[in-house]
């Protein structure tokens, strides 16, 4: 039986069967990544500060690997992966000793900058840099601080957000301290974030847990471009609550554009017109928690959402079978999807394929689970309650944010 349909065992519903559907969101997830606008982020700090650690705990793709790092000048590396809409600019080796050695550096991040406005392109700009300083230290060298200062005022044009990271920040208390000292310093960045890229094993009874990673990314995501917060939500693995909040903008998009559809009522038996946008929604949605893209995964996550047997959501089985719980859809013969039928459908779907997204990201259960009869059970559930919620609603519903599956 289908998890969100197929109450009536059909084995295929207009034109649209498992496989084929499967088929196509697994094209669409491919064609979302690379739709994505590249992000850019530069990354600035002394040797020894931990920037290799904190990219490769950060994003979902581990960037800083020796050897990878392509060559930009004779002090910056950039690091990035082929379908992977980020690129790191890493300043490895850096030293602020003397005057010419912090006029070079300035020299050669300027350069990296100014091209990628000049070229007029989105996706070859730095979006943003994180200056990462060590906690470890207990220092913050005035080297350092007029660095900062001398980058925010030479790039002040290029209006580039600088976030300061105390990076290694294995005492919590320390890092405070730090902190309160450097904010003494009116340095015009966007803010201070102390963080503990990974877990730190201080003796064989204690380990210090990783943390701030997900502030990072909080405050990374406010200072980017609009046009770029889908990617960050994407590419980085830190902060569940932003791949939540993009996923749930991307149901919201997609209710919108179901409901325009079906601003002339739509006859059940011509449901599958909306199938596309459903397509869309899921495809998205998946790539935002950047899951595992390997077909079989995917397969198993679709054929538990959509159905081995074959049927689309808002194909005839489903809506003939759940037109009751939806107010003004009218009765089954000659029964009817208006707009906000059709995007009450569709709202219910992309939430309960968060509430899978979110149990299989973070690990409650596995892909394959999806597969038993208990986990179909728990997509259909949980598809189910979502619906019943808008019974009464006379709008399209934006606001729910369900982020787990029920029990």
């Amino acid at each position: 039986m289908s998890v969100f349909g197929l109450l009536n065992g059909d084995k295929k519903v207009s034109g649209y069967d498992a496989q084929s559907v499967a088929e196509k969101i697994l094209e669409a997830i491919q064609r979302e990544i690379k739709g994505m606008t590249k992000l850019n982020v530069m990354i600035l700090g002394k040797t020894g500060v931990g920037k290799s650690t904190l990219i490769n705990n950060v994003f979902q793709q581990p960037l800083a690997e020796v050897g990878v790092g392509k060559p930009v000048t004779d002090c910056i590396r950039k690091y990035e992966k082929e379908d992977f809409p980020l690129a790191v600019y890493d300043t490895p080796g850096m030293e602020l000793s003397g005057a010419n050695a912090v006029d070079k550096l300035l020299g050669e991040i300027k350069q990296v900058v100014k091209q990628g406005i000049d070229s007029g392109d989105i996706q070859n700009a730095i979006h943003c840099v994180w200056y990462c300083v060590s906690s470890a230290s207990h220092r913050f060298e005035d080297a350092e601080k007029q660095f900062i200062n001398r980058f925010v005022a030479e790039t002040r044009s290029y209006n580039i957000p600088v976030i300061l990271v105390l990076t290694q920040s294995f005492s919590k208390k320390d890092a405070q301290n730090l902190k309160s000292e450097i904010e003494k310093e009116n340095l015009d960045v966007a803010q201070i974030v102390p963080v503990l890229a990974a877990d730190y094993d201080i003796d064989d009874e204690y380990v210090a847990r990783a943390y701030g990673l997900d502030r990072l990314i909080t405050v990374t995501n406010s200072v980017i471009p609009e046009a770029l917060k889908k990617t960050l939500a994407a590419v980085q693995k830190a902060n569940l609550q932003v791949k939540n909040n993009s996923a749930h903008a991307v149901v919201a998009s997609s209710a919108a554009l179901a409901a325009a559809t079906g601003a002339i009522p739509i006859p059940l038996a011509d449901a599958a017109v909306l199938v596309p946008e459903q397509i869309g929604m899921l495809a998205g949605i998946t790539a935002i928690y950047g899951l595992s893209l390997e077909k079989s995964t995917m397969m198993a996550v679709i054929s538990a959402t959509i159905g081995t047997t074959g049927t689309t959501v808002l194909g005839r089985a489903i809506v003939a079978n759940l037109v009751k719980l939806i107010p003004g859809a009218g009765s089954l013969v000659g029964a009817v999807i208006s707009g906000s039928t059709a995007a009450a459908l569709t709202a219910a779907l992309g939430e309960a394929y968060i509430g899978v997204m979110n149990a299989v990201y973070s690990g409650t259960i596995k892909a394959d689970d999806l597969k038993t009869k208990k986990g179909r059970k728990m997509l259909t559930d949980a598809f189910k309650m979502r619906l019943q919620r808008k019974r009464n609603d006379s709008g399209i519903p934006l606001d729910e944010k369900p982020d787990t599956l029920p029990n």
